[in-house]
C-alpha cells in the first residue's frame, strides 16, 4: 500500500509532494495531463506562501531571473490601488513567477526528495475503508486500466475537482455572470504609444459595455483581457472571439500582437462543505475558489505545508488525536477570510456607473491613510491568521482578529495557560506568538529563524532558558538573540508556533507533536 497519493500536479499538489517527502513519507502525484501545462494561468505568488518558500530553501532559487520579488510596493484591491511606498514593513511579499515555471521547479524538488509523478492517469472512481483509499484509473501511457491504494488520497485537483466529487463533498458558492477572456501577444509596453489605443491607461480601462486590461509583466508579452457579460465560448478561444469582444466592449480593433495563447474563464466563489471525509482530503481549488486574484496561490500552497506535516506524523505513528482534523479546522476559516475579501474586491469591480465610481473614489482616499494599508496588506498577505493553541481545545482559530474566539460569543475563551501550551486553568492569558506565524529572528550567531526550518521539521528554539527535550523528531537548536520574544519556542514545521515561554513544554510537544509525557 502507498503512503499518500496526491491527485494533481499543479502548484499546490507538487507542493504537498515536498513537503511530505522532508518529512519521510513517499507520495505519488498522479496528474490526467500528459505533459506539464505550457499557460501562465497565474504570474505570480503573493503572501506567506513566500516566507514559507524561504523557510523552505527555495526562495532565491525561485526567485532566479524573476522582474520582481520583496516587499510589494503597491497591489490592486479590486479596481482601488494600494500604494505602499514610504510605508516601512509592508507585510505583502510578491514574487513574479509564471505558473509554468513555478511547477517546474516545484516538480523538479519533488523529485530531489523522492517523490513520484506520474503523468497521463485519469482518476475513474475511489472507495476507501478504515485502512486506505483505493482508486481506479486509466493509465494513458501504458493504455491499460489499473487499481492503486494508498493510506491517504489528497484532491488537488482543482476547482472541478473529481476527488471531490467521487468523495460526495458538497461544493456550494456563486457564479458570476461575467465572462474573462485573456490572452498573451507577442508584443511590448511600445504598443501603448500607437495612435490606436488613445485614450486606454495600463490597466483596466472601463466602457459602458465592460472592461478591457492592458498590461506587461515581462518585456516582449502584452497581456490582455476583455470581461463581459455573457455565456463563456463553447471551445477554445480563437484570435477572431478574442477580437470580436475586444470591439464590442471597446467598439473599435486594437493592434495586439500575435497571440501567444488565449483562454476564458467564468470567476466563481465556492468553499467546500469539509476538507475531509475519512482518508481523503481536499486542497487548494479543490477546496475553494475565489472570485478575484491574487490568493488562490498563497491560500492551496499553505493549505498542502499545513496538511503535509499532519499527514506525515500520522504515517509514522506520531499524530497525536485530533490532528488530521486540525486540518480543517484550521485552514478552512483562512479560505473564508480570503473568500470575504475577494468577494469585496469582485463585487468593488463589478459595480457600474456613477454609484460604482463614488464608491471607488472614496476608498481610494481612505486606502491613502496608513492604518487601513497595512491591514489590507496583512489581509491579503495572510499575516493575520491565528491558529488555535492545541489541536483539542475545542476552539477554532479566528483569522479575523488574529486571536480564539468563542462561536458563541465571538469573546475570547479563557483557556489557556501562560505557558502557551493551549489546556490548563485559563487564569493567564497564552503567548500572543502561540498560533502565529514565527516571527524571521536574527540569530546572534548570524543564521535567522527561517534557516532553521529547512528539513519541514519541528525545531525548539532556545533562547537561554536551558530547557529540556528528548525527542528524536524534533530539532533542538540553542541561540541567542537581542531581545527575544520568547524564552524559548516550539515551531511547527508549517512554520507557526506551537508553544512559546519557559513552562508547559512537554504539555505542547504531546499535544502537537505525540512526544510521551516522560519526554
Amino acid at each position: 500500500m502507498e503512503d499518500v497519493l496526491i491527485v494533481g500536479a499543479g502548484p499546490v499538489g507538487l507542493m504537498l509532494a515536498c513537503e511530505l517527502s522532508l518529512a519521510g513519507a513517499r507520495p505519488i502525484v498522479l496528474e490526467k495531463r500528459p505533459e506539464p501545462s505550457e499557460l501562465p494561468r497565474a504570474n505570480g505568488l503573493g503572501g506567506q506562501i513566500i516566507e514559507l518558500l524561504d523557510h523552505r530553501g527555495l526562495l532565491e532559487r525561485f526567485s532566479a531571473g524573476s522582474p520582481f520579488a520583496g516587499r510589494a510596493p503597491g497591489f490592486p484591491f479590486g479596481s482601488v490601488p494600494l500604494r505602499f511606498a514610504g510605508i516601512d514593513d509592508v507585510p505583502l511579499q510578491l514574487l513574479m513567477i509564471q505558473q509554468p515555471r513555478l511547477e517546474r521547479l516545484l516538480a523538479e524538488r519533488a523529485v530531489e526528495l523522492g517523490a513520484e509523478i506520474r503523468r497521463g492517469c485519469q482518476v475513474l472512481s475511489l472507495a476507501q475503508n478504515g485502512e486506505g483509499v483505493t482508486l481506479d484509473l486509466v493509465d494513458r501511457p501504458h493504455g491499460s486500466g489499473r487499481r492503486v491504494r494508498a493510506r491517504y488520497v489528497v484532491g488537488c485537483d482543482g476547482g472541478r475537482s473529481l476527488v471531490r466529487k467521487l468523495a460526495g463533498i458538497g461544493f456550494p458558492g456563486t457564479t458570476d455572470p461575467e465572462v474573462m477572456r485573456l490572452g498573451h501577444f507577442a508584443a511590448d509596453a511600445s504598443v501603448f504609444e500607437s495612435p490606436q489605443l488613445h485614450g486606454l491607461e495600463p490597466g483596466w480601462n472601463r466602457t459602458p459595455h465592460g472592461r478591457l486590461l492592458l498590461t506587461s509583466l515581462q518585456h516582449g508579452v502584452l497581456i490582455a483581457g476583455v470581461r463581459e457579460k455573457g455565456e463563456p465560448p463553447d471551445g477554445p478561444v480563437t484570435p477572431e472571439d478574442f477580437g470580436a469582444a475586444v470591439r464590442r466592449v471597446l467598439g473599435r480593433d486594437l493592434p495586439l500582437g500575435e497571440p501567444v495563447w488565449l483562454s476564458s474563464t467564468v470567476s466563481q466563489a465556492r468553499l467546500a462543505e469539509r476538507y475531509r471525509t475519512g482518508r481523503v482530503f481536499l486542497a487548494g481549488d479543490a477546496a475553494h475558489l475565489f472570485p478575484a486574484g491574487g490568493s488562490a496561490l498563497n491560500v492551496g500552497m499553505t493549505d498542502a505545508a499545513n496538511l503535509g506535516w499532519k499527514l506525515a506524523a500520522a504515517l509514522n505513528g506520531r499524530a497525536p488525536d485530533g490532528l488530521l482534523d486540525t486540518y480543517e479546522s484550521e485552514r478552512r476559516p483562512v479560505a473564508e477570510r480570503a473568500l470575504m475579501q475577494t468577494r469585496a474586491q469582485a463585487a468593488l469591480d463589478r459595480l457600474e456607473g456613477e454609484d460604482g465610481a463614488a464608491l471607488r473614489e472614496l476608498l481610494t482616499e481612505v486606502f491613502a491613510f496608513e492604518q487601513p494599508l497595512r491591514h489590507l496588506a496583512g489581509l491579503l498577505h495572510d499575516s493575520g491568521v491565528r491558529y488555535a493553541p492545541a489541536p483539542n481545545t475545542g476552539s477554532e482559530a479566528d483569522p479575523r482578529t488574529g486571536s480564539e474566539a468563542d462561536p458563541r460569543t465571538g469573546s475570547e475563551p479563557g483557556l489557556h495557560t501562560g505557558s502557551g501550551s493551549g489546556r490548563g486553568s485559563g487564569a493567564e492569558a497564552v503567548h500572543p506568538l502561540v498560533g502565529r506565524f514565527a516571527p524571521d529572528l536574527a540569530l546572534a550567531d548570524g543564521r535567522r529563524l527561517a534557516e532553521l526550518m529547512r528539513a519541514a521539521r519541528p525545531v525548539l528554539l532556545d533562547l537561554g532558558c536551558g530547557v529540556v527535550l528528548d525527542d528524536d523528531w524534533i530539532e533542538v537548536v540553542r541561540a541567542r538573540a537581542d531581545d527575544p520574544p520568547a524564552d524559548a519556542l516550539l515551531i511547527r514545521p508549517d512554520g507557526y508556533v506551537a508553544w512559546a515561554g519557559a513552562d508547559g513544554l512537554a504539555e505542547a510537544a504531546g499535544q502537537w507533536f505525540g512526544v510521551p509525557a516522560s519526554g
